[in-house]
């Protein structure tokens, strides 16, 4: 019987040389470098009646994604180990859809500390991926473009081409023209 053999695909290719060493010959450790998929650049990719997200893999990973998919077949399990906050538990989203990972196959895992200890840890406690924490990050990724494509216009026409504008900026927008308002309504 073969041995078994275990992917783990960390963001940072110098947390993966590190994690590979702790880990040993079972274990093959690549790096995301963030996210592969996203929403187009060249429309919405929101649906605005329902709000769902249209996800395409990012054009310039093609070759990571696919090395990626190529590993992943190979490994009797995958670890998803990106980083323990809402974007690393959507980037792991992202990661089990695009390389086709069934739940069987698929151990989402996280650590605060890159230390021998507790990445053997995290490998021996895998959990499912955290869909409230996945649907946090999608909400702020949709109001991001939805807000930025009917303001960052206005910012190309007002201000200057090429600035762009998510739900900070538009809140910050909003108390600078509320303040000049309030200084021409001024009366001394």
């Amino acid at each position: 019987m073969a041995k078994p053999h275990y992917l783990v695909i960390v963001e940072s290719p110098s947390k993966a040389k590190t994690i590979g060493k702790y880990l040993g010959s079972d274990y093959t450790v690549k790096a995301s470098m963030g996210h592969l998929r996203d929403l187009p650049k060249s429309t919405m990719g929101v649906d605005l009646t329902n709000f769902d997200p249209e996800y395409i893999p990012v054009k310039e990973k093609s070759a990571l994604i696919q090395e990626l998919k190529d590993a992943a077949a190979k490994a009797d399990c995958v670890y998803l180990a990106t980083d323990p906050d809402r974007e690393g538990e959507a980037i792991s989203w992202h990661l089990k859809e695009l390389l086709g990972l069934p739940e069987e196959k698929t151990c989402r895992i996280t650590f605060n500390e890159i230390t021998q200890k507790v990445v053997r840890e995290a490998i021996a406690n895998p959990r499912p991926i955290d869909e409230d924490l996945v649907d946090a990050q999608q909400a702020r990724r949709i109001l991001d473009r939805i807000v930025g494509y009917q303001l960052s216009p206005l910012l190309w026409k007002k201000v200057r081409r090429g600035l762009s504008a998510g739900r900070v900026q538009s809140v910050a927008t909003r108390l600078v023209v509320d303040r000049e308002n309030e200084i021409r309504a001024f009366v001394p």
